[in-house]
């Protein structure tokens, strides 16, 4: 489709003293090229989600590479029919991802990586194994892993907390934790094996990049994104799922049947 729509998501933890400079440069150039999404810095490196026309697209990352310290970033794409943000913002932060643990610095040391086949090949050989999601308990909802631990955390900087409640013989098991693009598991994983986790692995890519690579065998259910798409099927296609206007929970099409469901004004998750 000549106008579909390129959406892009990438990270990398890497040192970065020149933030505000740097923030002034990447959105002039944003601006420029009419890139919509977000950039997050902070010293210990940069996170980002954009949507534009491809020639657009392509145009930033040949931008973003000229500076040696993104160069070869793993991105993950997508696309859609029609612009996924509203604006166009960048903005400093003290951590990229928000744990609030000062000796957590994923830039130098994170935990191994396993990509998308090789979990698949474990799932196909039924490996004994744990299957850790580190996201929210609102993006679990509306779609995990199957036969996935999961934690009840609304936000990811209760994560360190939680897994205090996992049973001490999950530190003997081998350990793969995922997140949607794996930013989260580059800091989950150095807290679980300085917590004691002797075997952790860390999903490279995350679910959106095991969907490109896998398609949605051993997935059940969608991919919660943090856009206007809400969520994105196995196939990487916005899906049917709503967010609240008032309590931004994803709604089903079946919670969008409820009595409760009155859109801008309540669903089942906030009536009270």
């Amino acid at each position: 489709m000549l106008n579909q729509i390129v959406n892009i998501a990438g990270y990398r933890f890497v040192e970065l003293l020149d933030c505000k400079d740097l923030r002034l440069k990447l959105k002039n150039e944003c601006v420029k090229l009419n890139l919509k999404g977000s950039i997050l810095l902070s010293k210990e490196g940069i996170n980002f989600f954009l949507a534009g026309e491809k020639y657009q697209i392509t145009k930033f990352i040949d931008f973003i590479e000229q500076d040696e310290r993104f160069k070869n970033i793993n991105i993950k794409n997508s696309y859609s029919n029609s612009q996924p943000f509203t604006r166009m913002l960048v903005r400093l932060k003290k951590e990229i991802i928000t744990m609030k643990r000062k000796e957590i610095e994923p830039e130098k040391f994170t935990g191994p990586k396993i990509s998308p086949l090789e979990l698949k090949k474990w799932y196909d050989e039924k490996r004994d194994f744990i299957i850790l999601d580190t996201r929210n308990d609102y993006e679990i909802r509306v779609g995990t892993f199957e036969n996935s631990t999961t934690l009840p955390i609304s936000n990811f900087s209760e994560f360190s907390d939680a897994i205090t409640i996992l049973p001490e013989k999950m530190k003997e098991m081998p350990l793969v934790m995922y997140c949607t693009g794996g930013i989260r598991c580059e800091k989950a994983s150095p807290l679980m094996l300085n917590a004691g986790f002797k075997e952790v692995y860390q999903l490279d890519g995350g679910v959106l990049k095991y969907f490109e690579e896998c398609g949605g065998e051993y997935w059940d259910g969608d991919c919660f994104v943090f856009d206007k798409r809400v969520a994105l099927n196995s196939n990487l296609e916005e899906t049917n799922i709503v967010q609240c206007f008032c309590c931004r929970e994803p709604l089903t099409p079946d919670e969008q049947k409820s009595t409760n469901y009155i859109p801008g004004e309540s669903c089942p998750y906030c009536i009270e």
